[in-house]
């Protein structure tokens, strides 16, 4: 890992993610979680304010960068809530079958290399009457923005920490075996590439 990717970088995400356009988001989404909670992409721990500590009885978080696990140490003291960090990717759940009443993936399919493997071991570790829940930004809808996506990905991945900002979430969740049943989709203000969003949840099809 450079330099610039455990000492920078993770500064510059949370500093991205905090802006009030994402936690205008962050608080539609994260207060539905309930009961045992895997959160994809912990990050710097932006989610654990919105957290309804009365629902949840502990939060796992997979969060491979160190340098954002270390942000995410003082953001967990303050919330009280029980939080356990794991140091590894997406791809890797380290947890049982159906032991999971929550997923919760905030601005991270953007990022993981293999989105579809991620996607599966979500799947295996979600009870049957769970739910996923998603806050994403991707593709838009619009052609000419679109077109522009295109054109922009693969220069912006090499500086973003390997995010996407032309996939297409509800396809990624459809393709994996998920139903989605609430489906929310909109820009937020912001830069026009990166501010289509889709939120909602979905469960095992």
């Amino acid at each position: 890992m450079s330099w610039y990717e455990d000492k920078v970088l993770p500064r510059l995400i949370n500093l991205v993610c905090a802006a009030k356009p994402t936690r205008k988001q962050r608080e539609k989404i994260v207060p539905r979680a309930t009961g045992d909670v895997l959160e994809i992409g912990i990050g710097s721990g932006l989610n654990l304010p919105y957290y309804d500590r009365d629902k949840v009885r502990r939060i796992w978080g997979l969060e491979p960068s160190e340098g954002m696990r270390r942000l995410a140490s003082a953001a967990i003291d303050k919330a009280a809530l029980d939080v356990e960090l794991i140091d590894l990717p997406g791809e890797e759940i380290p947890l049982d079958n159906n032991s999971v009443d929550t997923i919760l993936v905030t601005y991270t399919l953007c990022t993981i290399p293999e989105v579809m493997i991620a996607l599966d071991g979500m799947r295996r570790v979600l009870k049957s009457d769970g739910r996923l829940l998603f806050c994403e930004h991707g593709k838009a809808p619009d052609a000419g923005v679109s077109k522009w996506q295109e054109r922009l990905n693969p220069t912006w991945k090499k500086f973003s920490g390997g995010c996407n900002m032309n996939r297409d979430i509800p396809a990624l969740l459809t393709g994996s075996g998920f139903v989605i049943d609430d489906d929310n989709r909109m820009y937020i203000p912001g830069i026009r590439a990166l501010s289509y969003n889709y939120w909602g949840s979905a469960r095992i099809g």
